[in-house]
């Protein structure tokens, strides 16, 4: 049993949290053993292992994944097998989860007042704004009593044993609004996200930062979501003493005829402030955008999306078409016939049209929510949406070139074949170069941000970043190793970050910037501590 910890103003008491049996504990039954090591062996010799475990049934049904995955960490660390990375690659359950170079884990905040009254927002008491108990992420953090240490700390078991590596993690916390909740709870929510990598509880934020940089599961991402109109500068720098280091904007559309009718609360010109802010400051940005929102066509829907990429840019994109549900405002608009949701055919054609005009420097992450079709009162009911726009474009004789659908992930790389390529475009108060190291057949096996910002770019109050340009991500794809281990034929460890960092270097130099800054994560100061960069108050330095 662990204790989660309470502090002064977070609105949380100290409840008891079991963390639960760790699956493959069944090792211990002789006839389980035996019936793993037999099906183990099989998948060592290449059989695959649905079949492996279908071959080896145990008294109680099957063989899982996390058994065997259990059985041959055993073996290894007893000396009777050697290590073997593809045998544990090839057990891994979902190894798209870990196949873009870091392990994502998602915890959510507190139910907590939301400034926002979206009309298309559910509300469950028992969950923060605009999320339903039954969405996976969402279960887990209600199971915790959305404690931030417990969800952490069974979501790297749960990981573990099935197989993914978890030495480097992206925190992801979702909630709704997290710049509206106090200060203090924000302050130890963190700190006990921190406490929960690196396995010690440290007497601060800035003593748990500095411990992950040598913890065992180092932070190398750390993502909020929010409103436009709650980024300012003086919440740019709250953010960075947290170790934010992207932040998820609450788009929704670009009319404001739109967002006034569905009672967003910001306006067009907020949303462009905040991604200028945003980017002046060197952090990535995830625009969350929503087809058939109250008073759009998919006509109008088609334009909105266009407006996207002119001067905006963001980096990244989650596409959450409106979904009809019996607990929010736009229930009563679509019983008074004011308001209709797209058929899934309408959709899968919105979106096939839409992701073949993504371009190659942004990451499409959704193209749906997880909400149970069982919520929705009508319209789309279908949660494997991407699958279904991606058939549509192979019909088509389409492409989507995002970063998601290029990604190496598993596929072998040869340094020696890759072609570093500049792509240049221009956002809203900021030159943007995209370089990133492409394969002959067009796949992505590593990619740098870099960010000139202009003479017109907003000023941050951040005095690391006078003169400086701006490294906003540096990411090499392919399976998540551990740090400081190579493997034949991935990209990672493979040098192409340091080039990636040199070709910025001189981009930086002959644009004539005085320094280049990197809005590093915790868990990745050390790596460019080594690669010429100093410590600065809030980013890491190089001088130029």
């Amino acid at each position: 049993m662990t204790m989660s910890v309470s502090s002064v103003g977070t609105g949380l008491t100290a409840q008891p949290q079991s963390r639960g049996p760790r699956p493959g504990l069944d090792l211990d039954d002789p006839q389980v053993r035996e019936a793993a090591l037999r099906a183990l062996e099989e998948v060592r010799r290449g059989v695959p292992v649905a079949q492996a475990i279908k071959r080896h049934p145990i008294p109680r049904g099957y063989l899982s994944k996390a058994t065997l995955v259990a059985l041959y960490r055993q073996l290894v660390a007893q000396g009777q097998w050697p290590e073997d990375p593809n045998l544990l690659a090839r057990l891994r359950l979902k190894p798209v989860r870990s196949l873009s170079g870091v392990t994502v884990v998602t915890v959510l905040t507190k139910p907590y007042p939301c400034p926002g009254e979206c009309v298309f927002c559910p509300t469950d008491v028992r969950m923060p704004k605009s999320y339903l108990p039954e969405e996976p992420g969402a279960q887990r953090a209600y199971q915790h009593q959305f404690d931030p240490y417990a969800q952490v700390r069974a979501r790297l078991q749960a990981l573990e044993a099935v197989g993914h590596p978890t030495d480097k993690i992206e925190l992801l916390i979702l909630g709704g609004t997290w710049s509206a909740y106090p200060r203090s709870y924000q302050t130890w929510f963190v700190k006990r996200l921190f406490d929960a990598l690196n396995e010690r509880d440290a007497p601060d934020l800035p003593t748990a930062h500095r411990w992950n940089e040598t913890a065992r599961h180092r932070n190398v991402g750390l993502v909020v979501e929010t409103r436009p109109d709650h980024i300012t500068p003086k919440e740019l720098r709250r953010l960075r003493r947290l170790g934010v280091t992207k932040v998820q904007i609450g788009v929704q559309s670009l009319d404001d005829r739109i967002l006034a009718l569905n009672k967003r609360g910001h306006t067009v010109a907020e949303v462009r402030r905040a991604f200028a802010l945003l980017r002046a400051a060197g952090f990535k940005i995830v625009a969350h955008w929503m087809p058939n929102l109250l008073g759009a066509t998919p006509e109008s829907d088609r334009a909105d999306f266009a407006r996207l990429w002119q001067g905006l840019a963001p980096d990244e994109l989650k596409i959450y078409p409106t979904q009809l549900l019996p607990n929010a405002e736009l229930y009563a608009y679509w019983q008074r016939g004011e308001y209709r949701p797209y058929t899934t055919e309408e959709l899968i054609d919105l979106l096939a049209d839409l992701k073949a005009t993504v371009p190659e420097y942004c990451r499409i992450n959704r193209v749906i929510r997880d909400i149970p079709s069982t919520y929705v009162v009508e319209g789309n009911r279908r949660t494997s949406l991407r699958q279904d726009v991606q058939a549509e474009m192979a019909c088509r004789g389409t492409r989507c070139r995002c970063i998601r659908c290029r990604e190496v992930r598993g596929q072998p790389v040869r340094p020696e074949d890759l072609t570093l390529v500049d792509y240049t475009y221009t956002a809203d108060d900021a030159e943007e170069h995209f370089l990133q190291f492409v394969t002959p057949d067009d796949r992505l096996a590593g990619f740098l941000r870099l960010s000139l910002p202009l003479p017109q770019a907003p000023e941050t109050g951040l005095e690391d970043l006078r003169d400086a340009a701006i490294i906003r991500e540096v990411h090499v794809y392919g399976p998540a190793l551990p740090v400081g281990e190579a493997q034949p034929g991935a990209a990672q460890h493979a040098g192409l970050g340091t080039r990636l960092l040199e070709r910025a270097v001189a981009i930086a130099r002959s644009a004539g910037f005085r320094r280049l800054a990197v809005i590093a994560a915790v868990g990745t100061r050390r790596y460019y501590l080594q690669r010429g960069f100093r410590r600065g108050n809030l980013y890491l330095l190089r001088d130029l």
